[in-house]
């Protein structure tokens, strides 16, 4: 089968990722494999491409946004049916038995592993998962519409919720990809006030078609203080800019794993009067479960940019340098 592994961890343009042809993996006990019809394209692809993440392993496949059809079961899997639809997203497995994942809190599991960075994801023709992990899929979410929300969407979803903006607040979201656009929809959707501060043009063009309240640069200052924001850019020097945006006791919510380095922070203009800096650290299963409903009945959609799979470098590009807004999606 095609695959696409991380080769050698560099800039995007020097040609990070290399096509190997590889058997079709075989699937182990409670495991299945998928059948890959696409794969979205996260940033954090990108980020594990050139370096910022180092690869857990030599030669791992990249994406956590797959989906696909079960076309073998490993031994003792019985969730799923052979040609059962289901989607693989970023958290791939957790020891089930530490004290967070006792307490219900399985996204800060102390020995996880991740599709796509410890386990080889969507980059390929096939990849394993184990069943419990996987997510159905509704029959009315088509292919390239579910695969963004199985990662930008869930993610999304709960830095929103982190974010703790109260019904009928005002939302500020620095940065407007794959995953800003899907959350301002809920935002949008549940009653909040949205404000985007972007640098990207695409972006900008895609938030104002959505309907936000208003749309402005990176470090505009948004037209009414917010209740909370949400941090999607990987750009820490955007942090205090956000705090400063905030009303007193408002929280800022960081949604992506990696993060440039913050400058200092002005204690008395940025953190007083009780504003809130938090991470967001992965997700649960019961997020993923909670979102894809959500998302169905909200009518979330994503604005998809399609590539084949054989061009999943340039789709990685073009992320990196901004030629789309929206989501990337490699089909098979």
């Amino acid at each position: 089968m095609l695959a696409w592994t991380v080769a050698a961890p560099g800039p995007v343009d020097d040609g990070p990722l290399r096509a190997v042809d590889r058997p079709l993996p075989e699937p182990g006990p409670g495991q299945v494999r998928v059948a890959v019809s696409c794969c979205g394209v996260c940033r954090t692809d990108l980020h594990l491409a050139e370096g910022d993440l180092a690869p857990r392993r030599p030669g791992v496949v990249p994406g956590h946004e797959v989906v696909g059809r079960v076309d073998a079961l490993g031994p003792g899997a019985t969730r799923f049916a052979l040609g059962d639809r289901i989607g693989v997203a970023w958290l791939g497995r957790t020891d089930g038995t530490c004290r967070f994942c006792r307490a219900g809190r399985e996204n800060l599991c102390t020995a996880p592993l991740f599709t796509g960075w410890d386990l080889d994801g969507g980059y390929a023709e096939a990849c394993l998962v184990d069943e419990g992990f996987a997510h159905p899929l509704p029959d009315d979410l088509p292919d390239e519409q579910a695969a963004p929300l199985l990662c930008a969407g869930i993610i999304g979803y709960r830095a929103l919720r982190l974010a703790e903006v109260p019904p009928g607040g005002r939302l500020g979201i620095y940065g407007f990809g794959g995953s800003a656009h899907l959350t301002a929809q809920l935002a949008l959707a549940q009653g909040l006030r949205v404000h985007v501060l972007t640098r990207g043009e695409h972006n900008r063009v895609l938030a104002a078609r959505l309907g936000v309240d208003s749309v402005g640069g990176a470090e505009d200052v948004p037209p009414e203080p917010l209740d909370g924001a949400v941090l999607f850019a990987p750009a820490g020097e955007l942090v205090p800019v956000a705090l400063r945006a905030l009303d007193r006791g408002g929280t800022l919510a960081v949604a992506g794993i990696w993060l440039s380095p913050i400058p200092g922070l002005d204690y008395a203009a940025e953190l007083f009067e009780e504003r809130r800096l938090r991470s967001v650290t992965a997700n649960t299963r019961r997020d993923g479960e909670e979102f894809l409903r959500l998302a169905v009945r909200l009518g979330v959609r994503a604005t998809t940019v399609g590539y084949d799979l054989a061009d999943a470098p340039r789709a990685l590009a073009d992320l990196a340098h901004g030629r789309f807004g929206g989501a990337a999606v490699l089909h098979r």
